[in-house]
């Protein structure tokens, strides 16, 4: 058991036998009566997203979730394959788990699962990552950086909207959160 004052952002909270993983959290001290913890939490399982307030010292119970590095191998399916790098030994995880992170996965990427009980929960990308546009209509001559912008199909098959002067086989970096473009990319 754990006290509302040891929330944190990533805590895995067990509230009325489901997991909420705390997205955010702010404690407040208002002038008069006692503090509080607000949180913003995202159900586990469902994906589903609340506002929930605690009384401060309130007594909460945590749940055990072990987070480790895997390796994205293939997709089997409907299901992901990953390979822990410390020991080699292979997971599969489902779609469902796997969410929104699809968009944004290669090969041999990469990437953070929270394993609560040996069950998947979810996993976490890198706030960003550089990949490759595959398909994009030729933006039109006089098109400036500040005009606007189209669609463009990435490598994972993910559509985003990139400004027009944005080629086929340019490398870009995307916000994995929103799937926003954040810029071009160098080799």
């Amino acid at each position: 058991m754990a006290t509302t004052n040891d929330i944190k952002n990533g805590t895995v909270l067990k509230l009325e036998g489901q997991l909420w993983n705390v997205i955010e959290f702010q404690h407040v001290k208002p002038g008069k009566g006692g503090a509080f913890v607000r949180t913003k939490m995202r159900n586990v399982m469902s994906g589903k997203v609340v506002d929930k307030t605690f009384n401060a010292g309130l007594k909460i119970e945590t749940a055990t979730v072990d987070r480790r590095d895997y390796q994205y191998l293939y997709q089997d399916g409907a299901d992901f394959v990953f390979m822990d790098t410390s020991d080699f030994d292979q997971i599969t995880v489902s779609g469902a788990t796997v969410g929104d992170a699809t968009n944004f996965m290669l090969e041999n990427q990469m990437v953070n699962i929270a394993i609560h009980e040996g069950n998947p929960l979810y996993i976490e990308l890198p706030p960003s990552v550089v990949l490759e546009i595959t398909y994009t209509e030729p933006g039109l001559q006089g098109d400036r950086s500040s005009a606007g912008t189209k669609p463009a199909t990435l490598e994972t098959g993910y559509e985003i909207q990139v400004p027009l002067f944005v080629e086929n086989n340019t490398k870009v970096k995307v916000d994995t959160r929103d799937g926003s473009y954040l810029g071009r990319v160098s080799e």
